[in-house]
């Protein structure tokens, strides 16, 4: 007979609570149906999409396009049904790896002071040169038909109708500045060939995006409204992740990027150096 723990003792033991517990969704899902409500009704008091109430409630958090919004629709979901979301926001983080860290300020410098600058032309220069050769143009005229105006005074002395000298200089015409041009993709995102450069426009509706450089080091992470543009740099790739990608227009290189993304697909794309074409 052995003295000790039995090879049964030493069997690995399993947390029965933990695979008991209740799921985000499915919590949230049991809160819906206690209060009476439909996923209609949820929708239209919170304004989140009927299909990402369904897929949160089947712990499906894909659609909400990162963390940060399925924490926001979590919350939002469970003060319409009635429940703390403090637990449940700790219980997803803890499913899926807890907060991300702060996202750190000196990439985020770094991330706009490459941001290429794009500088139009110089109209205040352009006038001032232009009124500049007006007056010289206009004393240049004065002067030389001096004798003229001599002549003129002295027929208003004798009495006669002074006319029109037609040899008189003309009045100069104000020079129009030209229409200002269009700016060309290359101008919009200018990019030096040793680097790769992404500018990244939320053009059709607000987006999350992630940017990355070639060391996994973050460069962005947060929300783009409508009309909002980054530009990201990095010697040798960029890596993205686009919350909503039929929002966004991409400018690689100095080229414009013509892939159809869909609204409200989540795409993770790479570029480099010898792009437009996805590395």
């Amino acid at each position: 007979m052995s003295i000790g723990n039995s090879p049964e003792d030493e069997r690995p033991f399993h947390d029965v609570s933990e695979e008991a517990r209740t799921s985000v969704g499915r919590a949230l899902q049991q809160a819906r149906i206690a209060a009476g409500l439909t996923v209609d009704d949820v929708s239209s008091a919170t304004r989140v999409r009927i299909a990402i109430v369904h897929a949160i409630e089947a712990d499906n958090f894909v659609p909400c396009g990162g963390d940060v919004y399925a924490r926001g629709h979590i919350r939002t979901l469970a003060r319409a049904v009635h429940v703390d979301p403090a637990p449940l926001i700790e219980q997803y983080d803890a499913e899926h790896g807890g907060r991300p860290a702060p996202t750190p300020a000196a990439p985020l410098f770094e991330a706009e002071r490459i941001r290429p600058e794009r500088r139009g032309p110089n109209w205040t220069a352009a006038m001032v040169a232009a009124i500049v050769v007006v007056i010289g143009f206009v004393g240049f005229t004065a002067f030389k038909g001096g004798d003229d105006g001599s002549n003129a005074k002295d027929q208003v002395a004798q009495g006669a109708s002074p006319t029109a000298d037609k040899s008189a200089s003309p009045t100069p015409k104000k020079s129009k500045p030209a229409d200002k041009p269009e700016p060309s993709d290359s101008a919009i995102a200018a990019a030096p060939q040793d680097k790769v450069t992404v500018q990244v426009s939320a053009v059709n509706g607000r987006s999350w995006i992630s940017a990355k450089d070639h060391n996994g080091r973050m460069l962005f992470d947060g929300l783009l409204k409508k009309g909002d543009s980054k530009t990201f740099q990095d010697s040798s790739k960029i890596n993205l992740i686009l919350g909503d990608a039929g929002a966004i227009q991409l400018y690689v290189n100095g080229k414009k990027i013509e892939d159809a993304f869909q609204p409200g697909a989540v795409e993770r794309l790479t570029y480099t150096k010898g792009d437009p074409e996805v590395g």
